[in-house]
């Protein structure tokens, strides 16, 4: 018998065969193909945010805690599915770095892979609030403030730590995070005051330096406080200025009502006869000389009406129930305006 040639197959049969084999090869193709996309929806499955994701909420990582504890941490918080993914996929783009400590608010669902990578890039996103502290509050009128736009804010801490800071605390309109600390607060409040007095820096160094008693920036600051409670336009604070300076220089008690809103909480116009008697540092009519230190965080105008003050006879001035200020040169002359101008 001679050997089989393959040349001896019929076509027909040769070309079926090609066709099976081609037949085979494409399921086999499209088999492995099924199966990707499987494993692929399953991954997106595992990836994508979970159902619950607590949108407006925050997490915070606290520093050198590990990631395999984060990871749990945030499974167990609804913010993702897996927490071998996330781990994988904070190891893949932290590299030596890992997460960032902080607090992280998140606004929308996000991904396993979004959410690494806002923790590996520290993307907190919080939420922040605009706050406005008007001119003239004393430390705890802004911790008032403080505490009421943010979420965390310890009023007593605040108090305690900026103790030493009444007067250095700008008044303006400043934006916050939520979270932001009371330390924070204060060195932020505080650097905008160096800035926005440095143009007067040389000014209040030169100006009057025997009545500022060596601390002419302290002195200058206390004396606007005064001022700042007492008068509300520009040419009112410069005239009174210059009356308080000149009291001062005659050794007569200032006699600034501001001061018992600060000492007492109370009103100027509710201010008694028996208030006046106060014992405290802080009063002028029981004290000669300027309070120990300011009672407000002065505006810029009043600091600049102390520096600038406009010079004139009066020694006395008063304000009528209308806002309105009436001067006078002798004690006699401002008892007749007390009776007209008050005592209606």
């Amino acid at each position: 018998m001679e050997p089989s040639d393959s040349s001896a197959i019929p076509p027909s049969l040769f070309f079926e065969r090609s066709r099976q084999r081609r037949f085979w090869g494409w399921k086999c193709v499209i088999a492995v193909l099924f199966l990707c996309c499987i494993g692929i929806l399953a991954l997106a499955a595992r990836w994508s945010a979970p159902p619950n994701f607590p949108v407006g909420e925050s997490v915070t990582i606290t520093r050198g805690m590990p990631l395999v504890k984060i990871a749990l941490s945030l499974k167990e918080q609804d913010f993702v599915r897996s927490p071998f993914w996330f781990k994988a996929w904070g190891v893949l783009l932290g590299g030596g770095k890992g997460v960032k400590a902080g607090e992280y608010h998140f606004s929308e669902p996000l991904s396993v892979f979004a959410l690494a990578k806002r923790l590996t890039s520290g993307e907190q996103h919080l939420p922040v609030v605009r706050i406005v502290v008007p001119e003239g509050l004393s430390n705890a009128q802004v911790a008032g403030i403080l505490s009421k736009n943010l979420k965390e804010f310890d009023r007593d801490r605040f108090l305690a730590l900026a103790k030493r800071k009444e007067g250095y605390l700008f008044p303006d309109t400043y934006t916050f995070f939520q979270n932001t600390t009371e330390e924070e607060v204060i060195a932020e409040m505080a650097k905008n005051f160096e800035e926005r007095l440095a143009p007067f820096t040389a000014a209040i160094a030169d100006f009057l330096p025997a009545q500022a008693g060596g601390k002419p920036l302290h002195s200058v600051l206390t004396m606007a406080s005064l001022v700042e409670g007492e008068a509300r336009t520009n040419e009112t604070r410069r005239q009174i200025s210059d009356i308080l300076w000149r009291r001062l220089e005659r050794g007569m008690p200032l006699q600034v009502d501001a001061v018992f809103p600060y000492i007492l909480g109370k009103n100027t116009y509710e201010v008694t006869s028996e208030d006046l008697k106060t014992d405290s540092p802080y009063n002028t009519y029981a004290n000669t000389g300027l309070p120990p230190g300011p009672i407000n965080n002065p505006s810029l105008d009043a600091i600049d009406a102390v520096i600038r003050p406009i010079p004139s006879a009066y020694l006395y001035y008063l304000s009528d129930k209308n806002g309105v200020m009436h001067y006078a040169v002798t004690h006699q002359e401002h008892l007749i305006n007390r009776a007209k101008y008050l005592q209606k």
